[in-house]
């Protein structure tokens, strides 16, 4: 068992988030000493799914759907795994944007790098656009999909 505090620091989340989590209903077997939270490992696990599901781009809202799934038992099995997925899908078309963002960020620092070397751009520019080193052309064409 674990004190909230024990929580925060685990996560890396504010105490008032944890509390937060706790009015919305996401620890039902949460146990209570007085005053005092104790977070069970399946509390701890409800917590990764939540910060999961928040990093996937899910609204509270949405993450309470899926703990209301929980609730109702095997009826919901494909409900849950439909909205796994669904943010699955998602991540994936972000990793795909970044991958992009990444390449050109890359092609650049290299693009500026050459460019300070020969003190101008002229070189870079004879080579642009399917003439540049094989590891740079790879970047500026993803870059540029």
């Amino acid at each position: 068992m674990y004190t909230i505090g024990q929580v925060s620091e685990m996560f890396n989340l504010p105490i008032s988030t944890i509390r937060y989590y706790d009015k919305e209903g996401f620890f039902p077997g949460l146990k209570r000493k007085g005053n005092i939270r104790y977070f069970s490992d399946s509390d701890l696990e409800a917590i990764r799914v939540i910060e999961c599901l928040k990093r996937s781009g899910l609204e509270i809202k949405e993450i309470k759907q899926f703990f209301a799934w929980v609730v109702e038992g095997a009826s919901s099995y494909p409900d849950r795994k439909k909205l796994f997925e669904n943010r699955r899908a998602a991540v994936q078309e972000e990793i795909r944007h970044l991958e992009k963002t990444l390449a050109m960020l890359e092609f650049k620092c290299w693009y500026y790098e050459t460019a300070i070397k020969d003190g101008n751009e002229d070189r870079i520019n004879s080579m642009l656009p399917d003439k540049l080193p094989q590891a740079i052309q790879e970047l500026y064409d993803k870059a540029h999909e």
